[in-house]
C-alpha cells in the first residue's frame, strides 16, 4: 500500500511505536537495547552540559526529522539543532534544520545508519555533522561537511573529537564510561 506523508503524519500522531517514512511507505522502528539507550543517554548528557546556555539546543530520539529533499522521515538518536527550529510544512513536530545528528548502531541498523540514512541525511542543508556511535567498541565516528564533501574522523579508546559545528568535544572513554552500568552496591 502507498501512504502520503499526511497519512503518516496522522498514523505517527496515535501510534504506541515510532514511524519511519519513505518512499509512500511506513516502517515501524525497531526498539533499542538499555545499552543502546544508555549510550544515547550519555552522548545527550556530555553535550548538554557544553551546550547550555548556548545558542544550540539537544534533543533525545522523540524529535522526528524530515528530510525534504528526499522525503525521509526519521528518529535519529540525538539532534542538535543551532538557532530557530525550522519545521515541515506538512508536519509541525517534525524538524527540518538540524545542525548535528547522532545514531548509535545497533547489529540491525548498522549498515543503514551508514549508507542508506546517510546518504538521506547528508541532503539536509543545515546539517554540518553526522556522529556515529558504535555499539560493539570505543568507538566514535564523525562525518563532517568541508564545502561540498564529507570528511570522516574516528576516535578511539582514549581519544576524542571535536564537534566543531557546535564547539563541543566527546571523549570516547568518558562516553562509554557514561553509559556503563552503575556497579550494585
Amino acid at each position: 500500500m502507498h501512504y502520503t506523508f499526511l497519512d503518516y503524519v496522522a498514523l505517527q500522531a496515535t501510534s504506541t511505536v515510532k514511524l519511519e517514512y519513505l518512499d509512500g511507505q511506513i516502517y515501524a522502528m525497531a526498539g533499542g537495547t538499555p545499552e543502546h539507550a544508555a549510550l544515547g543517554a550519555a552522548v545527550s548528557g556530555l553535550l548538554f552540559a557544553q551546550l547550555r546556555g548556548g545558542t544550540c539546543r539537544i534533543f533525545d530520539s522523540d524529535l522526528s526529522i524530515r528530510v525534504g529533499a528526499t522525503g525521509l522521515a526519521t528518529y535519529p538518536d540525538v539532534t542538535v539543532v543551532c538557532g530557530p527550529r525550522e519545521h515541515a510544512a506538512e508536519d509541525k513536530n517534525a524538524v527540518t534544520n538540524p545542525t548535528l545528528l547522532v545514531e548509535v548502531t545497533s547489529r540491525s541498523t548498522e549498515e543503514y545508519d551508514r549508507g542508506e540514512k546517510f546518504d538521506h541525511y547528508r541532503q539536509i542543508p543545515s546539517l554540518a555533522e553526522y556522529l556515529l556511535v558504535s555499539h560493539q567498541e570505543r568507538v566514535i565516528e564523525v562525518r563532517r561537511r568541508v564545502g561540498d564533501v564529507w570528511e570522516t574522523e574516528i576516535a578511539r579508546a582514549g581519544q576524542r573529537v571535536e564537534l566543531q559545528s557546535i564547539a563541543c568535544v566527546l571523549e570516547v572513554d568518558a562516553l562509554y564510561d557514561a553509559a556503563s552500568e552503575v556497579p550494585a552496591l
